[in-house]
């Protein structure tokens, strides 16, 4: 758990300030990610995949400089296949990358709380992905219907997870 005092804003602050928003440029993730790394408060600006049971995109994402961004997988909602493990925990976190948001699995979770990096998911599963299909990388994608664009700005902590269309204080 890392217990160092972040400069990443609190979530339930950023709604205080932005509850009456009714443009679009604010919304909150539902509350249904699970916490699976072992930084608990992160944030950044977003990277986004879309893939369906073939982690591809996220390995080779994961793999490249993440200077502090936020990758965000829609991958469908699946809990047949889990698209992030230890290895790519692991990468995610030696690259920089600030956090994964995933909407689908991840596994070897033992591995992943030991990673210095913010890993959100719906579930774990055992079973690896499966090479089928190359995904997309920098795309508008919808998380459980929210829409997510690549530039938007993403920030979670223990109460949840909120994005914005620029950076907020």
């Amino acid at each position: 758990m890392n217990d160092v005092v972040s400069p990443i804003p609190a979530t339930c602050d950023l709604c205080d300030a932005h509850k009456g928003d009714g443009s679009g440029a604010f919304r909150v993730l539902p509350p249904v990610f699970r916490d699976f790394g072992a930084v608990r408060r992160f944030g950044g600006p977003v990277v986004t995949v879309k893939c369906f049971e073939d982690n591809t995109p996220v390995k080779a994402a994961v793999e490249s400089p993440g200077q502090g961004r936020v990758l965000v997988v829609d991958g469908g909602g699946s809990l047949r296949r889990a698209l992030l493990g230890g290895n790519l925990g692991a990468a995610a976190a030696r690259n920089g990358w600030a956090g994964v948001v995933i909407d689908g699995c991840v596994r070897d979770v033992a591995e992943l709380a030991q990673s210095q990096v913010g890993i959100r998911a719906l579930a774990s599963m055992p079973l690896p992905t499966e090479r089928k299909v190359d995904g997309l990388r920098d795309v508008a994608v919808q998380l459980q219907g929210v829409w997510v664009r690549p530039g938007d700005w993403l920030y979670a902590d223990e109460d949840g997870i909120v994005v914005a269309d620029r950076a907020l204080a």
